[in-house]
């Protein structure tokens, strides 16, 4: 994962993070390949280190594909008649990692974000193109990333299990569900960015 200050930080309206440089060799693109920030070398052969690598990954990408967007394009729903955008899929994963990690592996009775009973998809309706709104979306994914990343880094038995839904789920199978979560909500992104103002891929 990138550095505790810059996870989830909030992307000035038209700026670029000063760690992704411009592309030279595709201009619609964020940075050439040898600068790319989530390749950092080997991660390690254990599964731990895997799992975690894939999921810095993943998290970083979504971070990246909202980069330089100003409220309204990280609100605006780009591929109708999906409710889908930008924000909503920040909103969406604070909720996910909250409802895996904080809520199932570590037993907290906490609250959701944003869903109730009556909203299930407030995550996504409630993204609305407000600076306020903005802000708390990256807060809150932020807050649920490091807590994550803390409470995997002394979870010593990827094997041991969790209730959920009456019966034990393995942590492990959590870590992977993550992994896919993030992976497909990320080519989510990717169609959306570039509806925005057509950057692509990476």
């Amino acid at each position: 994962m990138a550095d505790q200050e810059s996870v989830g930080a909030d992307p000035a309206p038209g700026s670029t993070p000063a760690r992704w440089t411009a592309a030279t060799v595709h201009a619609d693109m964020w940075v050439d390949e040898a600068e790319d920030p989530r390749e950092t070398g080997p991660a390690g052969t254990d599964e731990r280190s895997v799992l975690a690598d894939y999921l810095r990954r993943y998290r970083l990408t979504l971070e990246m594909k909202c980069a330089g967007l100003d409220a309204e394009q990280l609100a605006r729903r780009s591929v109708p008649p999906s409710t889908m955008s930008l924000l909503g899929l920040v909103r969406h994963m604070a909720e996910v990692e909250r409802i895996w990690f904080r809520r199932t592996i570590a037993g907290q009775d906490v609250a959701m974000l944003y869903c109730t009973p009556e909203s299930r998809d407030e995550d996504f309706d409630g993204a609305r193109a407000d600076d306020g709104v903005v802000r708390r979306a990256w807060s809150d994914w932020r807050a649920e990333v490091a807590f994550a990343e803390e409470l995997l880094s002394r979870t010593e038995d990827l094997g041991a299990t969790v209730e959920r839904h009456g019966g034990p789920l393995p942590v492990r199978d959590i870590l992977v569900h993550m992994v896919e979560e993030y992976a497909r909500h990320c080519g989510h992104a990717d169609l959306l960015r570039e509806c925005v103002d057509g950057r692509v891929g990476q």
